[in-house]
């Protein structure tokens, strides 16, 4: 069998355990529904205050991209779990012995795992349209927005891969998530911008990778009159984005391929 068709079939075969799952849906989806609903509207006078937003763009329109970052980032690190589940399982031993493509398991992983991430994230984007957010760069940018956020995710997902080949423990995969989850969130730009950060977060922000990411898919979202007074360009924020993840893509997928490598030796 070729690689393709490989991963076609492992890819087909997770996303049918993750349908048998809806509850895993449901409550990995029920956190950024709770952050657009309630958070939103929570903080809505937020953008009145004098200097911090731009004019004409609501609290919705600016916290919407960092909350579909948020989502694609806290999935992203639960891969993890499924790899163990197979490895305790004895379920990956099983497909060593089958003349399946030893890559195709790893990938049709990843693939399905990116996939996960845009259903959610577009289930998100059509909640937030019901809500009044709307992007300025249409058709064409919500779908550039998913490919972002899908790279963003697949990216991120070798971090909780490569932890739950190494450890072996669903535990550890979901207790290092939730330790990176909410500092690496709430010390971006996903929910509030640079000018009312203190000095110190501010300097982790313009390190932070889900700050490169929000910034990217703000420039997509917003009209562009408003980049300038968020210090954002377009199409600068983009490529810049896309550069640090491809970065980090690099890094934490070498790393899960070379974990995955010594497992099935």
């Amino acid at each position: 069998m070729s690689l393709a068709s490989d991963t076609y079939f492992l890819f087909v075969r997770a996303l049918k355990k993750v349908m048998r799952n809806p509850i895993l849906l449901f409550f990995s989806l029920l956190q950024p529904i709770i952050f657009l609903v309630l958070f939103t509207q929570l903080f809505s006078r937020f953008v009145g205050a004098p200097g911090l937003f731009p004019p004409g763009i609501s609290y919705l329109e600016y916290a919407t991209p960092g909350i579909l970052l948020q989502n694609g980032f806290s999935s992203a690190l639960q891969s993890g779990t499924s790899i163990v589940d197979e490895l305790n399982s004895g379920m990956l031993e099983k497909m060593l012995v089958t003349p399946v493509n030893r890559s195709a398991i790893l990938l049709g992983r990843l693939l399905s795992d990116a996939f996960r991430v845009v259903v959610q994230s577009s289930i998100i984007l059509v909640l937030a349209y019901i809500l009044g957010f709307n992007a300025a760069s249409g058709a064409g940018g919500i779908i550039l927005i998913l490919v972002i956020i899908a790279f963003f995710g697949l990216a991120w997902s070798g971090i909780s891969l490569a932890i739950g080949l190494r450890t072996r423990s669903a535990e550890t995969v979901f207790g290092i998530g939730g330790f990176l989850t909410f500092p690496l969130l709430f010390m971006s730009t996903s929910l509030v911008p640079l000018k009312a950060m203190p000095d110190w977060i501010a300097t982790v922000s313009n390190l932070n990778p889900i700050s490169y990411a929000v910034n990217a898919v703000r420039g997509l979202s917003l009209p562009s009159s408003a980049l300038p007074g968020l210090g954002l360009s377009y199409p600068g924020d983009i490529i810049s984005a896309l550069g640090y993840i491809a970065a980090i893509a690099i890094i934490t997928l070498g790393a899960t391929l070379y974990l995955f490598r010594k497992v099935v030796k």
